[in-house]
């Protein structure tokens, strides 16, 4: 074969070329296109670390305000229910004091009507002792004929009926 008859001669002038291309792919790849590879890299790690320290920060910051915010809300909700407490207690006070008008007044009118009664009552029997001692004078003059007079006949049904 011809062409393994030709290594021998063409060898060394192959390794050279070889090693020449070698070390301009080196010197391009290795000095020239890695550094800005590393640089963009390094710039880039640096972007990301900012920016998650950034963020860090936001997070932080935000916590904060949310911390603020529950705290003031607290406060508020504490606020409200002093205040709903506050308007319990005076619309208890309010509502006892118009009960205790209410009662007051329903007390008089019971008073005034139980008075009423007693002086009705009062009436009614000093009516029922009128007819009665009439009726007793009737029927004692009609079955015994006798004639009694209006206070004995009163005297009389005064001392049965209370007696």
């Amino acid at each position: 074969m011809p062409q393994i008859a030709q290594l021998a001669t063409t060898y060394s002038s192959q390794v050279f070329w070889l090693v020449v291309f070698f070390g301009l792919i080196f010197l391009v790849v290795g000095r020239g296109m890695v550094p800005k590879v590393m640089a963009t890299v390094d710039a880039r790690d640096k972007q990301i670390a900012a920016d998650l320290a950034a963020a860090e920060a936001a997070r932080k910051a935000a916590d904060a305000e949310e911390e603020s915010w529950r705290v003031q809300a607290a406060r508020q909700r504490g606020e409200a229910q002093a205040l709903i407490s506050a308007a319990k207690v005076d619309a208890a006070k309010a509502a006892e004091l118009r009960l205790a008008e209410a009662n007051a007044g329903i007390d008089a009118r019971v008073a005034e009507a139980e008075g009423r009664i007693a002086a009705a009552r009062q009436g009614a029997l000093g009516e029922i002792e009128l007819v009665a001692a009439e009726a007793a004078g009737d029927i004692v003059s009609r079955i015994a004929g006798l004639s009694i007079d209006e206070t004995t006949a009163r005297a009389a049904v005064k001392e049965v009926m209370h007696g």
